[in-house]
Order: C-alpha cells, then structure tokens, then sequence
C-alpha cells in the first residue's frame, strides 16, 4: 500500500502531533506500507506570525501535482489545515482523487487566543476544508460530538497510541529536588494555560518541560519554578518517571498525548474536567479531574503508580494506527476497501 501523508507539523516542530504522525508512519512502515510525507522542509517557508519557531511553507501546487500524477497512491491523508493541506487538499480537488483529513488542534480557539478573531469565523474556514474530504478523522469521541454539533459531518475516530517501553517507571531518577515533585510538559505557548499550574501554591518544586514563545517571560514571572527545556526520548521518560505527579492545565487540548506518556511512566494526572482530560482518563482512578487543579494536584499524590501504568499499557499505537487505516478511503474513488494491512 502506497499512502501519501500531507502534514503543516513536522520536524523540527516539536508536539503531539508530529509525535502522533512519526510513531504512525513507525507502525504503518512495520506493516509494509510505503508513506510518502509531504511537509514544510520540502518547500521555502517563511515564519509563522506571532510564533518564529513554525515555518508556513510555500508550496509548489504544480510540484504536489506531479506527486499526485505519478505517485499511484492507495489513499491520500491531509493531516493538517495549513499551507501544505490547503494545497494537497485542491490538488486532489482538481485532479479528482480522494482523501481524507484529520482535526488535532483546536484551531478556531488557538486563533482566538493570539487574535480578535471570532470562533465563528474559523470554524467556518475548518468546515469549508474537511468538507472536502471523504472523511474527517478525530481523537475523541468528545471531540466528535462537539464538532457533529456544530455541522461538521463524515466523522471517524483516529485515538493516539502511547510507546510503553520507551515510557516506563523504571528510569534512573534524574531530579534532585524536594519532593512531592509536579511536572508539565508542553509547548511553552499561550493556548496551554501554563499560569493556571504556575500559580498554584503547592508544596515541593514545580518542573515545566519544553521550549516555546514565552518561555523567557514565564521563567522572569516563575523563577522558582525549574524549567528544563526541550526533552525527548529517553530524557523525556526519566523526567516524567522522576515525578511525583504530571500536571495538565491545558484547556483546549484534543487530546493530549503527555498524559498517555505520563501514565506509562507510572505518574497519576491531576487535571480540568475537559475534552482530553475527560476522554483519555475518563472515570479510571490514574487521576483527578477538577476545577480547583490545586487540590487535584494534591488528590493525585495517593494515586498508585502500578494502576498508572497498567492504564497506559492499554493503548498501543498498533491499535491506534488500525483506527487511522480503517478511516481511510481509496483514492482513485473505485468501491471496495484498502488492501488489508497485519495488525
């Protein structure tokens, strides 16, 4: 099976969805699948407005066009609305092929919180996009009520996976600080609510993992907080193994896949009762979901580690990536499945 992948997030961007689609290119690679990835390092960028660390690509149209023409692809995945999207997505448009799309960021709500510009308007925008395809791909039941809701149709679920033996409790401890210890990692940007856990008064040291646009204002604001910057791998497994409990003070999140790490690492979860928190934990006892994200910081504390870590062995990126296979259509519009992938 041939499959090309059109994604805006890609390396060096540094998130849960450029984690999502490596460790799915990983697992379809394993099965067989051939993935030709088209992304912003192919193409001159520019940087993105408000946020230097994203480069927007200047797509060559005439470029994906040939891709498309010569590439006999089985199915075509457009993963995000971005540049590269926008142009895979009218290319197929134009030469009548079919795809598929994916939602794995609050669009209208990240916009919403750098610029006055009405939810109303994006959502629009993001429904004009994925209408076009045959399928739009969601990580949460949550997330597919909330956009069925307000008109977007042809929804199919595509969850994320966690890598169980890269995050395991069993890492030397790597921080030398008083205990309890609350970790975050996130990208250091507007839309992750960082001062909602920075603020909080708790007992112990408070770690943030990860680099962003406000990095340096958030370490004049919180200097007794220890910022480690970016991490990855393994450092990134001993980080979280050597906490006590991880913080998730995101509001807008799909999904977010640190909590699947976190959990896998035998660390309990103290959150908000929101879409992400509410879908990936739900009512299993790895963590507390509260409006007062102190005393669910607090809470988590007597939370076993073992029944953190039994949670987060149940959800593999094997059955994650048979998800996204099942979602995808065939691209030259003939009936019938997509050649069957092993599991």
């Amino acid at each position: 099976m041939r499959v090309m992948l059109a994604t805006d997030a890609w390396a060096p961007q540094v998130n849960g969805v450029v984690r999502c689609l490596e460790a799915t290119i990983r697992e379809l690679s394993g099965r067989g699948a051939e993935v030709d990835v088209v992304s912003p390092d192919q193409f001159r960028t520019v940087p993105m407005p408000s946020y230097p660390e994203i480069r927007l690509a200047m797509v060559s149209r005439r470029e994906v066009a040939e891709r498309l023409k010569t590439g006999r692809y089985d199915a075509v995945h457009v993963a995000t609305e971005g540049p590269v999207g926008w142009a895979v997505r009218g290319v197929c448009q134009k030469l009548g092929l079919r795809f598929t799309t994916s939602y794995h960021t609050r669009f209208p709500e990240y916009v919403r919180a750098r610029l006055p510009v009405p939810e109303r308007w994006s959502y629009a925008l993001l429904k004009r996009f994925h209408g076009a395809g045959a399928a739009m791909m969601v990580a949460t039941p949550t997330m597919m009520r909330e956009l069925a809701a307000v008109g977007f149709r042809r929804l199919a679920m595509w969850s994320f996976g966690v890598d169980t033996g890269l995050f395991n409790p069993h890492h030397a401890p790597v921080l030398d600080l008083p205990r309890p210890i609350f970790i975050t990692v996130a990208r250091l940007a507007v839309e992750k609510n960082l001062d909602a856990f920075l603020e909080l008064e708790l007992p112990g040291s408070k770690v943030v993992v990860g680099d962003g646009p406000i990095r340096a204002d958030l370490e004049a604001r919180y200097p007794g907080v220890h910022f480690t910057g970016f991490k990855a791998g393994a450092e990134l497994a001993a980080l979280y193994a050597s906490a006590d409990v991880f913080v998730f003070p995101s509001l807008t999140d799909t999904f977010g896949l640190v909590l699947l790490e976190a959990a896998a690492c035998g660390l309990p979860i103290a959150a908000f009762p929101v879409q992400g928190p509410k879908d990936v934990i739900g009512e299993h006892p790895v963590g507390v979901l509260s409006h007062d994200l102190r005393a669910a910081a607090l809470e988590a504390l007597v939370i076993p580690r073992e029944a953190c870590r039994a949670f987060a062995l149940r959800h593999s990126w094997a059955a994650a990536t048979d998800q996204f296979l099942a979602g995808l259509v065939r691209a030259d519009g003939e009936p019938g499945p997509l050649a069957p992938m092993p599991g």
